[in-house]
């Protein structure tokens, strides 16, 4: 059965790629779109009360396949196939491609080459902007907005060690759905780790458990790496070393670093086990 988080069909729509493989009143070809806000969330149903699933971040290109004419857009994001409602006002005619890519944790964008001005929005790690000249220790985005140069890498930069990128985070406070240091939950903790090493990722942890990496034998358990990944049911954590693990939870409201063995026990005593052990 495909997986409705990643198909885009409703009874009433579907993408044109669909047709004969998924039952739809029309299928469209759908159109693409950019995010225009720093941090758009998707939603589960078109309503600012529905749950968030995950976010898209600027410069993200969406396909677009419906709209309810009440403010929501149903589309399919770009970069890993999540299926939802985004808000109408969030997105844009796509501009020029993106040349760069914000590798700090968070960057500040203000309207003019000072620092001293009020910044116009705080973009997170991950987001994708399009260059378009260097002005002094700014990059001049095509929108015209001054971005500190250090904060930035190309579009193909990648980190030496995604689990040190995991580590940045650490501090942020848990948000279920969310991709940024605003508030990020665990999958997209790993997510946007791995992304940041040119890791391609899928969203949600039982998609990452499936996806990603060899699981480990009950002997190779026992000997954990850097950069394993130990899966609950709806829950992933990263290892760091022999004897500790960082991972966005909800327990702590926030993203951590945690003794493995203690994480383990306080988890099972939650009611769940380790289910997996991958390896990259």
């Amino acid at each position: 059965m495909d997986d409705p988080r990643v198909t885009p069909a409703r009874p009433e729509v579907a993408a044109k790629y669909l047709e004969g493989k998924v039952k739809a009143a029309r299928f469209v070809e759908g159109e693409v779109f950019e995010v225009s806000e720093a941090i758009a969330p998707v939603r589960r149903a078109p309503a600012l009360d529905a749950e968030q699933l995950t976010q898209a971040l600027k410069g993200e290109r969406v396909t677009i396949y419906d709209r309810n004419g009440e403010g929501f857009a149903w589309g399919q994001l770009g970069s890993d196939g999540y299926v939802g409602w985004l808000p109408d006002s969030a997105l844009a005619r796509p501009s020029a491609s993106p040349t760069h890519k914000v590798t700090a944790l968070t960057t500040l964008a203000f309207p003019g080459p000072s620092i001293k001005l009020p910044p116009v929005m705080s973009l997170p790690m991950g987001t994708r902007v399009t260059i378009a000249r260097e002005d002094a220790t700014f990059a001049v985005t095509s929108e015209g907005h001054h971005l500190p140069r250090q904060h930035l890498g190309p579009l193909d930069a990648r980190a030496p060690d995604f689990v040190a990128v995991a580590e940045r985070f650490v501090g942020a406070p848990y948000l279920w759905g969310g991709k940024s240091a605003f508030g990020i939950d665990c999958s997209g903790l790993v997510q946007i780790s791995l992304a940041s090493a040119g890791i391609g990722c899928p969203r949600d942890s039982d998609m990452q458990r499936d996806g990603l990496g060899r699981t480990l034998s009950a002997s190779e358990s026992k000997h954990l790496q850097r950069g394993d990944l130990l899966f609950w049911k709806g829950h992933v954590a990263i290892v760091r070393d022999d004897d500790t693990i960082v991972h966005a939870n909800a327990h702590h409201m926030a993203t951590v670093i945690e003794n493995t063995s203690e994480a383990i026990a306080r988890i099972k005593a939650a009611g769940s086990d380790v289910v997996a052990i991958k390896r990259l």
